[in-house]
C-alpha cells in the first residue's frame, strides 16, 4: 500500500532564499501605501490642485510599471534574477533620494518624477521576485507559495500607512486650516507652511532610501539559487509562446483591473472618511481605517493560502470577486459608518486576487515566466489609469466631495462604482479560467 507524501510549499533547502526574496515584497508594499495618502497630503499642502491633479500622484507612481516591465523582462532574460533585483533596488533608492531636491525646489512635477523612478525600480523587483518565488519549489504548490510570499507585502503596507499617518499627515501644518482660514493667511505665511510641509512629505522617502541601500548590500552578498529552466527562445518567440496560453492574456487584463480596484479602494478611503467627517460631524481617522483594511487584507492572504488547498484557484477567485462586489455596492448605497465598514471589508476579498491571477496566468510556463511576469507587472499600470477616473468622478460637482448627487448618492460615494466594475472583470476571469481548466 503506497502512502502519498504531501508536497511542501517551500522545501527546507530553499527556505533561506525564499525568506530573503520574500522580504522584498514588504519593500514595495511600503512604497505603495506610504504613497496612497500622499494624494490627500499634496491636496492639503497645495490647495490649488484639483482632485484629478492630486491623483496624478498615483498616475506617476503606477505609470512606471507600464514603462519598465518589458525592459525588466529583457534584462533578467539576458542576465539573472539577482542582477534584476540589484538594479531594481538601485532605482528605488535613487527615486527616494530625489525627494530631497523635489522638496527644495517645491515643484509638484519633480515629486511626480521621483515617484516614477521609484516605480521603475519596483517594476524590476516585481518582475523578478514573483516568478522567482514561483520557481522555488514544486509547480503543484506554486500558487500557494506566491500567496504565502505575498502575505508579507501587507506588512510593508501597514508600516507605510503608519509612517504616512504619524510622520506626514499628523505633522503637516496645512491640516490645521480649512479652505476659509487658509485663505486669510498672508503670502509669506503660506509660503513658510508650504516649505515646511513639503520637507515633511519627503522625510519617509529619504528614510526608506537608506533602508533600501542596506538591503541592496545584503542582496549583493547573498547567493540566489538559479532553479528555473533555461531555454534558447528569443524574446519574440517567448511572447508568442506565452500568449498562446488561453488564460494568460485575459489574466493580464484581469490584473490591470484588479490593481486599479485595489489602489482606488485604498486611496479614496481618505476622501470617503473626509466626507463622513464633514457630513456627520464625526472624527474618524482615515489612516486607522486604512490600516484596519490592510490588517483584514493580510488575514485574507493567509486564509486564501489555506483555502487554495481545498478550492481550485479560479473558483476561489470568482467567489471572492462576487463578495467584493457586494461590499462595493454597500460602500456606495449604505449611509454613514456601515457604508465605510463595507468599504473596509472589500480588502478581505481582494486579498488573494493579485497572486492568484499571477499563478493562474503563469502556470506551467517554466523559464518563460520571466517574460510572462513582465506583462503581468506591466498590468499594474491599472493603478495609474483607473484612480484618475475615480478622481474625475469626485470632481464632477466641484472641488468638494459632495457637491452633487449621482443616482441619489454623493459623488465621492458613487465614485466606488469604478472599483466595482474592475472587480467584476476579475470575477469573470475566474469563471473563464475555471472553464478552461475543466476542458483541459
Amino acid at each position: 500500500m503506497s502512502v502519498s507524501k504531501k508536497i511542501p510549499i517551500v522545501s527546507k533547502e530553499l527556505l533561506v532564499p525564499f525568506i530573503i526574496i520574500t522580504s522584498l515584497f514588504a519593500l514595495w508594499g511600503f512604497a505603495n501605501d506610504v504613497t496612497n495618502p500622499m494624494v490627500t497630503a499634496f491636496k492639503k499642502v497645495m490647495p490649488e490642485l484639483s482632485w484629478t491633479q492630486a491623483y496624478l500622484v498615483q498616475f506617476a507612481f503606477y505609470f512606471g510599471y507600464g514603462c519598465m516591465a518589458i525592459p525588466a523582462a529583457l534584462f533578467i532574460k539576458k542576465y539573472t534574477y539577482k542582477k534584476g533585483i540589484i538594479l531594481g533596488l538601485s532605482l528605488y533608492a535613487i527615486g527616494a533620494f530625489l525627494f530631497y531636491p523635489a522638496a527644495a525646489f517645491e515643484e509638484y512635477s519633480f515629486f511626480l518624477i521621483s515617484l516614477y523612478i521609484i516605480t521603475c525600480g519596483l517594476a524590476l523587483l516585481e518582475t523578478t521576485s514573483n516568478p522567482l518565488i514561483l520557481s522555488l519549489g514544486a509547480k503543484e504548490t506554486a500558487t500557494q507559495r506566491l500567496n504565502l510570499a505575498q502575505s508579507f507585502n501587507p506588512i510593508g503596507s501597514i508600516t507605510g500607512m503608519m509612517v504616512a499617518q504619524f510622520v506626514v499627515l499628523s505633522q503637516i501644518k496645512s491640516s490645521n486650516y480649512n479652505a476659509e482660514t487658509y485663505a486669510t493667511l498672508d503670502a509669506a505665511t503660506k509660503a513658510s507652511i508650504k516649505t515646511e510641509d513639503l520637507s515633511i512629505i519627503s522625510n519617509p522617502y529619504l528614510g526608506i532610501g537608506f533602508v533600501v541601500l542596506l538591503i541592496l548590500i545584503l542582496i549583493i552578498f547573498t547567493k540566489i539559487p538559479t532553479v528555473q529552466e533555461h531555454t534558447s527562445l528569443t524574446f519574440k518567440e517567448s511572447v508568442k509562446k506565452i500568449f498562446s496560453k488561453k488564460t494568460f492574456f485575459p489574466g493580464v487584463i484581469a490584473q490591470m483591473f484588479y490593481v486599479g480596484a485595489q489602489i482606488m479602494c485604498w486611496t479614496a478611503i481618505f476622501q470617503y472618511v473626509q466626507y463622513l467627517n464633514e457630513s456627520t460631524n464625526s472624527n474618524i481617522n482615515a489612516t486607522y481605517m486604512n490600516m484596519l483594511a490592510m490588517g483584514i487584507f493580510l488575514g485574507g492572504r493567509f486564509l486564501g493560502t489555506a483555502l487554495l488547498s481545498v478550492f481550485s484557484a479560479p473558483r476561489l477567485l470568482s467567489l471572492f470577486a462576487l463578495l467584493a462586489i457586494i461590499c462595493c455596492a454597500g460602500a456606495i448605497i449604505i449611509p454613514g459608518l456601515p457604508g465605510l465598514i463595507s468599504l473596509v471589508c472589500i480588502s478581505l476579498f481582494m486579498s488573494i486576487m493579485f497572486p492568484t491571477i499571477y499563478g493562474i496566468a503563469l502556470k506551467d510556463m517554466g523559464d518563460e515566466a520571466k517574460v510572462g511576469s513582465a506583462f503581468l507587472v506591466m498590468a499594474i499600470v491599472g493603478g495609474a489609469i483607473f484612480p484618475l477616473m475615480q478622481g474625475a468622478i469626485i470632481d464632477i460637482g466641484g472641488d468638494n466631495l459632495a457637491d452633487t448627487l449621482i443616482l441619489g448618492v454623493p459623488e465621492v460615494k458613487f465614485s466606488f462604482i469604478m472599483p466595482m466594475i474592475c472587480i467584476a472583470v476579475v470575477g469573470l476571469y475566474g469563471l473563464y479560467a475555471a472553464k478552461v481548466d475543466k476542458k483541459s
